[in-house]
């Protein structure tokens, strides 16, 4: 079920609701890119002046991104806590290693980094583990 109209869910990062077979739901942020890239682009600020946080460091209430690459078909579910939990623990590295990308909006600017998808797997992996 497609969540189009603004209110609560789409401010918090809810898209798409799905429903299993067996009755289990999971809510969904969708993100697309219409070139294809070797990265994901990890949204920082919304709005760079404002210092509003963007969806990587902000409270989401979805379960999963849905970050496709739309030239080739193919989609990469991201869990948000552990997603959120590798950026915490390495944002600051990835800033100076892949540096920063600004987007600029009707009256805004957004800020993203662009992490190649492997190095944010194994991240994601490893924030799954505590000790």
């Amino acid at each position: 079920m497609a969540i189009e109209n603004d209110g609560w869910a789409q401010r918090a990062g809810i898209d798409r609701l799905l429903t299993l077979a067996c009755g289990r739901t999971y809510t969904v942020d969708e993100k697309i890119r219409t070139e294809e890239w070797p990265d994901v682009l990890l949204e920082r600020w919304s709005d760079e002046a404002r210092r509003s946080p963007g969806w990587v460091q902000k409270p989401l209430a979805c379960d999963f991104i849905a970050y496709a690459h739309a030239p080739a078909a193919t989609c990469v579910l991201l869990p948000v806590p552990a997603l959120q939990r590798a950026w915490r623990q390495h944002g600051r590295q990835w800033i100076g290693l892949y540096g920063q990308r600004r987007a600029q909006n009707r009256g805004y600017t957004s800020v993203s980094v662009p992490v190649p998808r492997g190095v944010l797997m194994q991240a994601i992996v490893e924030a799954m583990f505590v000790s």
